[in-house]
């Protein structure tokens, strides 16, 4: 059964990426649809999570060593990141304010309560963080998976539309994805180029470090 798992999410995943490549549609981001074809999949069979993880956890434990592959690129743009050091920094500060402060706005206005509106405050950090986050500022660390998820997804659907209306360059649409997508909007950089997916890991990176000091210091505005 692992491996049957392991098996299944890869040829998923292979086989929602040739679809992709087809269409080209954002609904069609193969991150997504795996995501949705498993869900239906688990729940037809009635296959419970923890048999599935059995074999889907090996894959799980590549997500280290992925994102320390980004370093490569990293280094390979570090020329530009010397260059445009301070906007980057500029940008991603003014991306994380505005996630905490429209996760805020959005969980007040329909009227959440107060444990699932910190919960949603970290939704744009990478889920490594949003966890410790969400729990250190007082949130469900276990709904946090979810709301970063959503997030992220919902960034990854959208952007095409943003980047088509406003012109974007290649190092602003990787600040953008992985400053509001975090690892998702890594992904959906690697459609535009080496230079974006490199601003996308960096981003991401720094939006993980100033959210992490920024989120308890939001509540404690908030708490005023």
């Amino acid at each position: 059964m692992p491996v049957l798992m392991f098996m299944l999410t890869i040829l998923s995943f292979m086989i929602m990426g040739k679809i992709y490549s087809e269409y080209r549609t954002p609904v069609l981001t193969p991150v997504l649809t795996t995501v949705v074809s498993l869900v239906v999949i688990l729940l037809l069979f009635d296959i419970p999570y923890d048999t599935y993880m059995k074999g889907a956890g090996w894959i799980d434990r590549m997500l280290g060593p992925a994102v320390v592959a980004l370093a490569y690129p990293m280094y390979r743009q570090r020329a530009v990141l010397q260059k445009h050091f301070l906007p980057v920094i500029g940008s991603v500060v003014v991306g994380v304010v505005t996630a905490f402060g429209s996760g805020y706005v959005m969980a007040a206005s329909i009227g959440l309560e107060r444990e699932l509106l910190l919960t949603l405050l970290p939704k744009s950090l990478t889920t490594p963080i949003a966890v410790p986050v969400t729990s250190e500022i007082g949130g469900i660390p276990s709904m946090a998976v979810a709301f970063t998820m959503i997030a992220g997804f919902t960034a990854i659907l959208t952007s095409p539309l943003f980047f088509k209306y406003i012109p974007f360059k290649d190092m602003g649409k990787g600040i953008a994805l992985g400053t509001a997508a975090h690892g998702l909007g890594t992904s959906k950089a690697i459609e535009y180029g080496e230079e974006t997916v490199s601003m996308s890991s960096v981003a991401m990176s720094l939006a993980a470090i100033i959210g992490s000091f920024f989120g308890p210091f939001f509540v404690w505005l908030l708490s005023i």
